[in-house]
């Protein structure tokens, strides 16, 4: 196949084929082909050529990525698979990026963990189950785990409890340690740390004695005697009051 041109647009060459076709192709492409010298393209040269092309082009888009953020071998098997890349190009590129230590699962281990410490609220267990989802091996995962130390853990289980305890505008005690308590484990936190922080808090409990009053008044309508009482008790119990709060109250409304 004759060429009638090559010409150098931006960063590519634009290589004009005498059938019209165009190729376009990168430095290296035109380096390790020496296609400048040349004014005719064998089939077998050209079908290197155009396997050239798409390996660069391939590998270009992984250094992209890369550059964006660091990215886990899984991440970049999958993006070629998807992409249709033949195995035996996922293969070169992936060994080219390992040995100039542009993939690094160690590396990018520590910086995702990093990331989660600094930018999320994210415990260790879902820290674990996404590195575990990006096939790091459990050993490097258990490596970089320990720079989420339990200094870091308690500091952000202090300020999530403390967040949703200055929000809390209706729950009992009761109620607000169980929703934080599903709200932290769906965040990854042991639930040995969560009981441990929970347990500490102190609930400001003023305007629940006020939702127990409205309650009251409102069944106190309705019914009288052993029955009012008994529906009083069943509607706090389903709000979440705790028996001791429900006495209290039963006995300041008496009284």
């Amino acid at each position: 196949m004759k060429i009638t041109n090559i010409k150098k647009v931006g960063n590519k060459y634009k290589i004009i084929l005498e059938n019209g076709e165009i190729l376009t192709a990168n430095d290296h492409v035109i380096v390790n082909t020496n296609i400048l010298y040349k004014n005719k393209l064998t089939d077998k040269e050209l079908k290197q050529i155009k396997k050239d092309i798409s390996y660069y082009e391939n590998y270009d888009k992984i250094l992209k990525m890369i550059n964006r953020k660091i990215r886990s071998e899984y991440e970049i098997k999958k993006f070629l698979t998807k992409n249709e890349v033949s195995q035996i190009d996922q293969e070169k590129i992936i060994s080219k990026l390992k040995n100039i230590n542009l993939i690094n699962d160690k590396a990018f281990a520590i910086a995702f963990i990093n990331d989660k410490i600094n930018l999320t609220l994210d415990g260790p267990y879902k820290i674990k189950k996404e590195l575990e989802d990006n096939n790091i091996d459990n050993l490097i995962i258990e490596n970089a785990l320990s720079n989420f130390t339990q200094d870091i853990i308690d500091s952000k289980l202090e300020k999530i409890i403390n967040k949703r305890l200055k929000a809390n505008i209706k729950d009992t005690a009761y109620i607000f340690k169980q929703k934080t308590s599903m709200y932290l484990s769906n965040l990854g936190y042991s639930r040995e740390d969560i009981i441990n922080h929970l347990d500490n808090i102190k609930l400001d409990n003023s305007h629940l004695e006020k939702e127990m009053e409205k309650i009251y008044h409102k069944l106190k309508t309705k019914y009288e005697g052993h029955t009012l009482y008994n529906k009083l008790k069943q509607k706090l119990y389903s709000k979440g009051f705790t028996t001791d709060e429900i006495n209290n109250f039963i006995e300041k409304a008496v009284h």
